[in-house]
Parts: structure tokens; sequence; C-alpha cells
């Protein structure tokens, strides 16, 4: 993808880079394929504040995105690449040869008038989507199934990409985008190739009202608020507030979140800090 660097004609712009948008078609998305999508505020159920720093922005609409890729061995031929407002990856609209349409999660270097397909034993190639125990070692692979039939929900983030590093009889082992080893189910699906949108981490927003539009207010840091407010609070003159932690006093760095005994911990075979797992 291509970035553009903006002229300081005005504040905004004298520190924003943005998207060219080189590899999107259109910008008019499917009808059918539309749902609204409602913001909360931040507030839950009862209208009570329970996220903060949410609020406000653009109105958006929903793109439904076929992470299951169920409808097998049959052709679909790719009508555009769009942009989702509600990802960091761009999307592509197939049209299937029995006139359905689906969108689903655009990989890098998906050209308009391409054909894919997913099923049991269909060719590796880019867009395709089929079992791991189909799939050639050193293949790279997103929106992956953790179960089968599950629908994809690993590796869908803008550039990112897991690579098949081996197959056991049950199992493939996959090195995530994380650096972890994995062992996933040899018989669930995932999509070839690394996803669309590779240098969305290089784009700047140029202003804060960039992120408004996007509905996040500003955030106030917890070292400018006072000890009652935040265990960071507080102090004479411009105090660094001590080791960084939430606002509930939970460490914000260098402490493990993930759950101790997790299910899922069977299936890692090392950590993305180089740990192998105990087990």
């Amino acid at each position: 993808m291509a970035l553009r660097k903006f002229k300081p004609v005005t504040a905004g712009t004298r520190w924003r880079i943005g998207n060219a948008y080189a590899e999107v078609t259109t910008n008019v998305p499917e009808k059918s394929l539309l749902e609204p999508a409602r913001k909360t505020g931040g507030r839950n159920s009862q209208g009570r504040r329970s996220m903060r720093y949410i609020g406000g922005g653009n109105k958006t609409m929903y793109r439904k995105i076929d992470f299951k890729r169920n409808k097998k061995d049959i052709e679909a031929t790719v009508k555009s690449i769009e942009y989702d407002p509600n990802r960091t990856a761009f999307i592509a609209l197939l049209a299937y040869a029995d006139g359905e349409k689906r969108y689903i999660i655009a990989p890098q270097g998906l050209q308009v008038g391409q054909k894919i397909v997913s099923g049991d034993a269909v060719a590796p190639e880019l867009g395709n989507a089929l079992m791991f125990k189909n799939m050639p070692l050193g293949t790279n692979v997103h929106n992956i199934e953790m179960q089968p039939g599950q629908g994809g929900i690993l590796v869908r983030s803008a550039g990112t990409s897991a690579q098949l590093s081996n197959k056991e009889t049950k199992y493939a082992i996959l090195k995530m985008p994380s650096g972890e080893l994995r062992k996933i189910l040899i018989n669930c699906y995932a999509t070839v190739g690394v996803v669309s949108n590779s240098d969305h981490n290089l784009e700047s927003m140029g202003k804060a009202g960039r992120n408004r539009w996007k509905g996040i207010r500003p955030r106030t840091r917890g070292v400018a608020m006072n000890p009652v407010d935040h265990p960071m609070g507080g102090g004479e003159g411009r105090a660094s507030g001590g080791h960084p932690r939430s606002r509930t006093g939970k460490y914000a760095k260098g402490e493990i979140t993930r759950t101790r005994g997790k299910g899922s911990d069977k299936m890692i075979i090392q950590r993305r800090n180089g740990k192998k797992i105990s087990k």
C-alpha cells in the first residue's frame, strides 16, 4: 500500500500521514451486507458510564464479514476492494457463481477480477480458505479458526499473518504474529495470505479531532490527577507518579495478565517472550 504525506497548509495537516487508499477500488459499499452499528457512548444497560473516554464520533454502518468461509467449492470473483470503518484491514466483496455476495478480509495482493474458492482440498493460493492439513509448510495464513466451524478469530488485523511451521497427527503448529508458537487443530480453516493495509501502523492522525471522529474522547493521564482519583496522582511539582498502574492499582507493566491455568495453555508451545509453557 502507499502512504500519503500531506502538505502543512493547516496545523492539522502538518503532522498528518494518511492512507493513499491505492488498493481501494470503490467507496460505495454493498447495501445488502450493511447493518446499523449502534454506539454505547461507554454506557451500560442502566445508562451509567462504565467505560471512560468513549463518546461521539461519526455514524458508521457495520459490514457483515464472512469469517467462516463455509461456502465450499463454489468459485467467487472479487468485485471490489473496500475501506471498512470498523477494522484496520481492507475488505473484499465476493460475488459467487450462484449469485450470492459476501465480504471477506482482503489479503495483500488480491486483485479485482481474481477467482478464489474455499474447500477441503483447494489449492493453497492467495485468498483461498482450506484446512491446515492440506497446506504446505511455510504458508502464511490469516483469519484462523480455533475450533472447526467456529469461524476465523485469530490474525485479522492489518498487515498480520501467521506461518505454518509444522504439522502433527492432530495439530498444526503456527508461529503467531506475536512470536508465540501455538497448536491449532489440523482440520481448522484459515485463509492463505497476509492481511492487507500493512502500513496502517505508520499512519499519523495529525490532530486530536480525527480521534474525536472515531468516538475517542481525550484521556486524562493518571499523574495529572489528585491522589483521591488515581494511585499515580498527587505529589509536589511534576512528580513521576511511581510505578505505572491502573486506576484500581493494578500494575500496568511487567505483570502477567493471562489467566493462570487457562484451558488453552496446553496449546501454547512457546510464549511470545521465548519462555516455554510448563505442562
